[in-house]
């Protein structure tokens, strides 16, 4: 069936070119709000650090006011009813950001705005106040249709939205974009919700969940811009693809404050933070890979660093003029116990040690009749004697070498985890061949994450207002812990799917991936509703379902277009030759095939002469137009398929992707990922025999 074709106007129709007038005054005025800001002088600064700031705050002005001629400056209208308590009958134009007028008034609200928020919730049933909504239909940025609700009218049944419709299914090459436009009720609740709210969204494919993620940040950057601004917020993604691929969805709705980034990109930052030597430059096995990630590393890490806090031997001694002062033993061990009692890190807990010493040698010299003051505690706590003391008794531990120890020393080993791991599990984490310096260690992502838990423990890491954390059902409990860690005094929008779930180490449950992020209080939506993937696909790909995620409520496509759907045999000719009838169609093209055919089929495309680019290649010549999402066709290793979508989808081999796993399940999952890409069509092509579980085509 075609995707649905949004409603035409006559070019005479006089509502439409009032309309249309409308967008070229607001236009007008946004031009006039970034001249406006453009010819600010940020010399009247009082001093350099000032005009430093001005001019940062200025250009970043500049970037939120840009404007995109190609892209709607607004997409919907409210007409407020008179008897509305705030609006009174007024008129709101909502757009991706806020315009105004010479005196003020605004041409465009924010779609943030709590005005804009019936665009999106109103109904019949529950009109909110609105008269009526206005829908805009645009084909490269200008109008060409609209669409009117009359909300207040009592008649049965809500009218279907074709333009609302055709918006979401319209093809697309490039990048993700905003679904500012057509963000539905159930998602609307999620973006809005309260800062103070930790959410998990569980979402199948197609359900916007990546998208509510990111409008979910612009709304509380919008909603909480003093605090966040201050705080920070951050998202992490599963690779550097998919950060691409979603990285123009904050700017283009006004947001360019928050920033991106992978989970070995946020440990790797740890690493270089204690030695810009140190870099993640090894691998696992799938089987040491689960193992490190595993929960019970933190009390590993956590014993480990602090067996080095050690029991005195001796008293300390402390000369100071004419005669020496002492604390026993049992006097030191009593500041030890009060410290570590606190819960305090490692590092500040150190810190500490040598001014409380120093304050045991105060009350000393007051019992004894002198009068010394905080001059002479510090002067005590920096004495040679105090620092030599400290050292002995409570060293400085490098959480990278404390790490090195731990995965090259049995005994080290063998007493931190003493009761956590057993005997076998600790062989398995041992290094065949120890590295004799954190320098000149092949650490692996895993080994990184430890790093990270290590450095936790010794300095508490800075947390940040907002975290959104997507694929996280792919990150293991040690990789929760540390973007846990990033919001540990702030909040998280998570975002997954179980059924995606496609490392050897990912959760099974958001209950306790949630735990281990810190999070145990968030509460978990469902989105299930399929506004992307077309109903045959999304129910092909579901007969994998009772295998891959048995508890899982099945998604369903509310789509009205079926889309379409082929399964037939054929190789590396067949599929040269399905990808050149399909580039004749419009929107973006997915070759999806496992990691291992790629180099293959890339040969294959460039001796048949089909411009391509491959995900995951960095070009080397940065003129080179082979870029990913920048052509039209885009060749997918399975791997780096989860979150990406392309309007037709060509897929290789089926049971060459489930084969490329550690296990059939896994397999089964990554299956699953690659067959729910497609938005219009998908061609599965195969030469073996298909999973069993897939069934007759």
């Amino acid at each position: 069936m075609p995707a649905p074709t949004p409603p035409t106007a006559v070019p005479t129709d006089p509502d439409l070119a009032a309309e249309r007038d409308h967008l070229t005054a607001s236009r007008s005025a946004l031009a006039r709000m970034r001249a406006r800001t453009s010819s600010l002088d940020s010399s009247a600064a009082g001093d350099w650090v000032s005009q430093a700031f001005l001019e940062s705050a200025l250009y970043q002005r500049m970037k939120a006011l840009a404007d995109d001629p190609t892209v709607p400056l607004f997409f919907g209208r409210l007409d407020y009813a008179e008897e509305h308590e705030d609006a009174r009958g007024e008129r709101f134009y909502i757009g991706r950001r806020h315009v105004s007028d010479e005196i003020g008034d605004p041409m465009v609200v924010d779609w943030r705005a709590r005005i804009s928020r019936p665009f999106y919730r109103a109904s019949k049933a529950e009109p909110m106040g609105v008269e009526l909504r206005r829908r805009f239909g645009f084909q490269h940025g200008e109008m060409t249709a609209y669409e009117d609700e009359a909300l207040l009218e009592t008649d049965a049944g809500e009218e279907h939205s074709a333009i609302l419709e055709a918006e979401i299914e319209r093809p697309r090459v490039g990048p993700m974009r905003d679904i500012v436009a057509t963000i539905q009720p159930e998602q609307d609740l999620i973006v809005r919700s309260e800062l103070d709210e930790s959410v998990c969204v569980q979402g199948a494919p197609g359900t916007g969940k990546t998208a509510v993620g990111l409008h979910r940040a612009a709304y509380l950057l919008y909603a909480h811009r003093d605090q966040l601004s201050r705080q920070g917020v951050l998202v992490v993604g599963p690779n550097a693809s998919f950060l691409r691929y979603i990285g123009d969805v904050l700017p283009a709705l006004g947001e360019i404050d928050a920033q991106q980034t992978t989970i070995e990109e946020l440990v790797g930052k740890t690493l270089a933070r204690l030695n810009p030597r140190y870099a993640v430059q090894g691998a696992d096995s799938p089987e040491v890979a689960t193992l490190k990630g595993d929960a019970r590393l933190a009390q590993v890490v956590h014993d480990a660093l602090w067996a080095h806090v050690r029991p005195p031997t001796e008293g300390l001694l402390v000369p100071r003029g004419a005669r020496r002062w002492r604390l026993a033993t049992y006097e030191v061990e009593a500041v030890l116990a009060e410290l570590r009692s606190r819960g305090v890190r490692y590092g500040a807990a150190r810190g500490m040690l040598a001014q409380r010493l120093a304050h045991g040698i105060l009350v000393k010299m007051e019992l004894a009749g002198e009068s010394p003051d905080d001059r002479v505690q510090d002067a005590v706590a920096r004495s040679r004697e105090v620092k030599r003391y400290v050292e002995a008794i409570w060293p400085v531990v490098d959480p990278a070498r404390l790490v090195l120890r731990l995965l090259s020393d049995a005994e080290l080993l063998a007493s931190a985890a003493d009761g956590v791991l057993s005997a076998e599990e600790q062989a398995m984490l041992l290094w065949a061949k120890p590295f004799k310096a954190p320098t000149s260690a092949k650490w692996s992502l895993a080994d990184a994450v430890l790093i990270d838990e290590a450095a936790d423990l010794v300095e508490r890491t800075p947390s940040l207002g907002h975290v959104v954390a997507d694929e996280a059902q792919d990150l293991s409990p040690m990789m929760l812990r540390a973007v846990g860690r990033r919001c540990s005094t702030g909040s998280t929008t998570v975002l997954g799917d179980l059924a995606q779930a496609t490392t050897p180490w990912a959760t099974r449950s958001w209950t306790e991936a949630l735990g281990h992020l810190g999070k145990a209080d968030a509460h978990v939506e469902q989105l299930t509703k399929g506004f992307r993937v077309p109903g045959e696909v999304i129910e092909y790909a579901a007969r994998l379902l009772p295998v891959v995620a048995p508890g899982l409520e099945p998604p369903t496509s509310v789509r009205r277009a079926r889309g379409e759907l082929t399964v037939t045999a054929g190789g590396v000719d067949a599929t040269v030759r399905t990808v050149r009838a399909t580039l004749q169609r419009i929107g973006s093209v997915g070759l999806v095939a496992p990691d291992a055919l790629v180099p293959g089929l890339v040969a294959a495309l460039a001796d048949a002469t089909v411009p391509h680019a491959v995900l995951g290649d960095e070009p080397t010549d940065p003129d080179d137009a082979s870029v990913e999402f920048d052509l039209k066709l885009d060749v997918v290793p399975a791997s780096l398929a989860k979150g990406l979508e392309f309007d037709h989808v060509v897929l290789v081999e089926p049971a060459g992707i489930v084969a490329g796993e550690a296990d059939r399940v896994t397999g089964l999952r990554r299956l699953y990922v690659c067959l729910t890409r497609a938005v219009t069509s998908l061609t599965v092509l195969h030469e073996q025999p298909l999973p069993e579980e897939l069934g007759a085509p």
